[in-house]
C-alpha cells in the first residue's frame, strides 16, 4: 500500500542552523500519528514544509505521490499554530470563505458543529475567546473531506474540559479514509487518540513506531513517561 505522505532524507537548514537533519518516515491512510517533540525541536518547520509553507530544502516529500505544491494544497486541510482568521471577519464570513475556496468542505457539517459548540454565526472572530476561537479554526479544518490533515497545536489554548470537545470533534469528524498529523507538547491529553508517534529532538528522529510497541520497547504505560525519558 502506498504512503499517503512519504517524507524521505529530508533536511533544512536557516543559515548555520541545522533545523532538520535527514528525516524519513511514511504515513498511511487512517493513521492518527502525533509529531511529539520540546519547542525549537523541528516540529512547526518540519509541517510548513509538509504543508508547503516552506519549499526550500534537500529530500523529498510527497503527498500520495505527488511532490507538495499547488496540487497537494487542494487536499491537504492545515490548522496552524496561530490564529489565521482576519479580526473583524464574522463566523459566518469564515463559513462562506472556506465554502468558497476549498471544494471538499461541508457548509452544513460546519455550521452543525458551530451550533454543537455553542458558536453564533453573527460573533466576529476578535470578540471570541481563545479557546473559541481554537475551536472555530478547528471547525472549519475538520470540515474539510481533505486526503490528509495536520493539526499544528489544536489545544494549546483551551482548557482540560475543552480538550475532551475538540478531541471528539477530531475523532468523529475528519475523514476517517485521510491520515491525520498532530502536532503538540501535550502528550498526555493526546496520547489516547494516536495510532503511532513520532519523537523529534533537534529537527532529528528519534523514536517512531506504533503506540504499543513504543510502551513496550520504554515499559511504559504512557507516552508522557516516554517523552521524560527522551527529553
Amino acid at each position: 500500500m502506498a504512503s499517503v505522505l512519504e517524507v524521505k532524507n529530508l533536511s533544512k537548514n536557516f543559515g548555520n542552523i541545522n533545523a532538520i537533519n535527514d528525516i524519513s518516515f511514511n504515513i498511511n491512510s487512517g493513521e492518527i500519528v502525533g509529531l511529539l517533540g520540546p519547542n525549537g525541536s523541528g516540529k512547526t518547520t518540519l509541517i510548513k514544509i509538509i504543508t508547503g509553507l516552506i519549499n526550500n530544502y534537500d529530500g523529498k516529500v510527497l503527498v500520495y505521490g505527488n511532490k507538495v505544491g499547488v496540487n497537494t494544497k487542494k487536499y491537504t486541510a492545515y490548522l496552524p499554530d496561530s490564529n489565521f482568521i482576519p479580526p473583524s471577519w464574522s463566523v459566518f464570513r469564515c463559513i462562506s470563505y472556506f465554502a468558497d475556496f476549498f471544494d471538499d468542505f461541508d457548509k452544513t457539517k460546519s455550521i452543525s458543529l458551530l451550533k454543537d459548540c455553542n458558536i453564533s454565526l453573527n460573533s466576529t472572530f476578535n470578540t471570541l475567546s481563545k479557546g473559541t476561537k481554537e475551536k472555530l479554526q478547528l471547525i472549519l479544518t475538520l470540515s474539510r473531506k481533505a486526503g490528509l490533515y495536520i493539526l499544528d497545536e489544536p489545544i494549546a489554548g483551551v482548557d482540560p474540559v475543552a480538550r475532551d470537545l475538540i478531541f471528539k470533534l477530531i475523532l468523529e469528524n475528519y475523514n476517517k479514509e485521510a491520515p491525520m498529523l498532530i502536532s503538540t507538547h501535550l502528550i498526555s491529553s493526546i496520547e489516547s487518540i494516536l495510532s503511532s508517534a513520532i519523537f523529534i529532538k533537534y529537527g532529528e528522529i528519534i523514536e517512531y513506531d506504533n503506540v504499543v510497541n513504543l510502551k513496550e520497547k520504554f515499559g511504559s504505560k504512557d507516552l508522557e513517561s516516554i517523552f521524560k525519558e527522551l527529553f
